[in-house]
């Protein structure tokens, strides 16, 4: 089982980027426990950043992959056409956020992405990305 990992923008920040909010983990070393969560799990990943918004949609819509796990980002709260992409595949696609979007400012407390995906994990650091790919694992079942 294949899952496509997609980091949105501003994700290669990490580890620099808003410490107090994002914690102190590059991107680097997330894809790194993606990976070796992949692996444990049976699961081959790939994974994918990028700040275009464009860039996210075609990878979205050319997946092989049999679920995608996407941090969309700040595209988040105001991508319809990431949120389209989402409900044009037929695989399951799981949100994750590293922080909670939920107790942050007003504006991020709203995804327009998260109605078009099987589900969300917010709130965990790293460990969201840890958690969407066993709920995508269990929506492959």
């Amino acid at each position: 089982m294949k899952i496509l990992v997609i980091h949105g923008p501003n994700l290669n920040m990490l580890g620099s980027r808003e410490v107090n909010v994002y914690g102190t983990l590059t991107l680097d070393q997330i894809n790194k426990e993606i990976e070796n969560c992949a692996e444990a799990e049976s699961l081959t990943v790939e994974i994918k950043q990028t700040n275009s918004e464009g860039e996210i949609v075609d990878a979205i819509q050319r997946t092989s992959a049999d679920a995608v796990v996407i941090n969309p980002g700040a595209y988040t709260h105001y991508s319809i056409a990431i949120r389209d992409a989402i409900a044009s595949v037929p695989v399951p696609v799981v949100e994750v956020h590293l922080s909670n979007i939920y107790a942050r400012e007003e504006f991020r407390q709203h995804s327009v992405t998260a109605p078009a995906c099987k589900g969300q994990i917010a709130g965990f650091g790293a460990q969201s990305y840890l958690l969407g790919l066993q709920a995508a694992k269990g929506l492959m079942k």
